[in-house]
């Protein structure tokens, strides 16, 4: 059994150029009922997360800005998507369905969440087509209700957490990392607790060794008690907005790692799928997929 967050809202207006990378959210679920991977009963839809929740990571003025569809001009520039009822409720849901996931993480080993990863949006602004931080909100939340005690986010997305390392800053039951492209967005980088910006072009071998010393041995120092994997596949070399040169073969090793490192110690793990920008979406398609195949390898 493989949980899986999945949010039937996809229908809100936006410009022509992000209609595209949208569609994986819709062909995803298909492509894991067609292979087999996951059934209908492993999916399950999130209603709109706790407002106390939202209000505990992020600035209230902010989200009342969103809710209201007040936020100014500027700021709705910077987050990239024209705001309306129907996004914010998404984001709502995203955030809902990360706090679901971590709960039935506890029983299953890992759950995914479809969209999430929102990993730009910080306390009190939002960016890079992020508004509301999924794994931020859910982390604190697993703190707050005593769920967890330490909390490793592994973040290895193409572009820098910099939402999520700004949010956590000074809390030491979270500890943040990130390994993305250092020539890439966000050109001005926060502090996470260990970053690792890799050179334009960087390929399997460099990469899957670094994600092999780096993730058992976190693990080990910080001996957390939950796992957040932020599993972007814009980490590919056909990626229209990454500048790494990963494999579709190479992305699916590192999958691999990380779940098969989160199994053997019995750490719970919730997995937001991040960005993935391939001018072809069957190849987004074929590289998120592969993160199911491999926990279903792992897990089933």
């Amino acid at each position: 059994m493989l949980p899986i967050a999945f949010h039937p809202i996809y229908k809100h207006p936006l410009p022509e150029g992000h209609k595209f990378p949208m569609l994986k959210y819709e062909l995803l679920p298909q492509q894991l009922l067609l292979e087999g991977i996951a059934e209908e009963s492993d999916f399950f839809a999130p209603d709109r997360a706790d407002l106390r929740y939202i209000y505990a990571v992020h600035d209230k003025d902010y989200v009342d800005s969103l809710l209201d569809l007040t936020l100014d001009a500027r700021a709705q520039r910077k987050i990239g998507f024209p705001l309306s009822a129907a996004l914010i409720e998404r984001e709502l849901r995203i955030a809902q369905g990360t706090i679901i996931g971590c709960e039935k993480a506890f029983e299953t080993g890992v759950a995914f969440n479809i969209a999430g990863g929102t990993h730009h949006a910080f306390t009190n602004r939002g960016e890079g087509f992020c508004m509301l931080n999924d794994q931020a909100i859910a982390a604190n939340y697993l703190l707050e209700e005593k769920l967890a005690s330490k909390i490793l986010i592994i973040d290895l997305d193409v572009h820098q957490g910099n939402g999520t390392a700004e949010i956590f800053q000074h809390n030491s039951n979270v500890f943040t990392f990130s390994v993305h492209g250092q020539t890439n967005y966000p050109f001005s980088k926060e502090v996470s607790d260990l970053d690792i910006g890799l050179p334009n072009r960087t390929a399997d071998d460099e990469y899957l060794k670094l994600i092999n010393e780096y993730v058992p041995k976190l693990i080990d120092q910080e001996k957390p008690d939950f796992i957040f994997y932020l599993s972007g596949v814009d980490i590919l070399e056909s990626d229209k907005l990454g500048n790494l040169s990963v494999s579709v073969e190479g992305c699916k090793r590192r999958d691999e790692i990380v779940l098969s490192n989160c199994k053997k110690l019995q750490i719970p793990v919730q997995v937001s799928m991040g960005g993935g920008y391939s001018p072809e979406i069957k190849t987004i398609i074929e590289a998120h997929t592969n993160t199911y195949r491999v926990a279903a390898d792992i897990y089933n």
